[in-house]
């Protein structure tokens, strides 16, 4: 395996091009170390050494800092990482040790996001926001009826008659203008157009 280019990522890191392809990122200090240049071989050992001791080590440590901060998805963990530079079965690596440990869990960053934002929101964008994130729609329907049948829920009526209070709106007094600026407001916050046409309606 040839080393065919270093290139700068930042005055202390540099991403490493094996074979024409990249392989990871290191620091400057670690090239010294293992005397990494362009245009010359890096040993199998070398190689290794890196790929199964340096690099994992370091990801798993980046993803338990990044989650003392927030909390993350899977997918986003994994996009962080892979923002780093760090090559996929590293990734997997790291993010295989803190699900293990359950330090991230997507069910349960579902679920509390959905406790969290039923008030304000409706279900669909509640669940646009969520696939965003990465979560599957399995995962926020399964965890949706989970705490419907434990009794948390959202009044989407209620929701959308505080906003439209909120915006100092009557079905007597708006303009067609008005009303199609308010209608369309809502159905981008998720509330269906059914619903949405009931409660601006009765509200004066």
């Amino acid at each position: 395996m040839i080393v065919t280019d270093i290139v700068e990522v930042t005055k202390s890191r540099s991403k490493v091009f094996i074979d024409g392809s990249f392989a990871f990122v290191l620091y400057k200090g670690e090239l010294f170390r293992y005397s990494l240049e362009t245009d010359k071989e890096i040993t199998d050992k070398v190689f290794d050494e890196i790929m199964t001791s340096i690099l994992p080590k370091r990801a798993k440590l980046r993803s338990m800092k990044l989650l003392q901060n927030r909390e993350y998805t899977e997918k986003q963990l994994r996009d962080k990482l892979k923002q780093g530079g760090y090559p996929e079965r590293i990734i997997e690596e790291a993010v295989s040790y803190v699900k293990f440990y359950h330090y991230i869990d997507d069910d349960r960053f579902t679920a509390d996001y959905i406790e969290y934002h039923i008030a304000d929101k409706s279900k669909q964008r509640i669940m646009q926001d969520l696939q965003r994130k990465g979560i599957s729609r399995e995962c926020i329907e399964r965890q949706w009826n989970k705490l419907e049948l434990m009794g948390v829920k959202g009044d989407e009526e209620e929701m959308i008659r505080a906003i439209l209070e909120k915006k100092h709106y009557s079905s007597e007094q708006a303009d067609i203008k008005e009303q199609r600026r308010i209608y369309a407001f809502l159905l981008r916050r998720g509330f269906s157009g059914d619903m949405v046409r009931k409660v601006m309606n009765t509200e004066n």
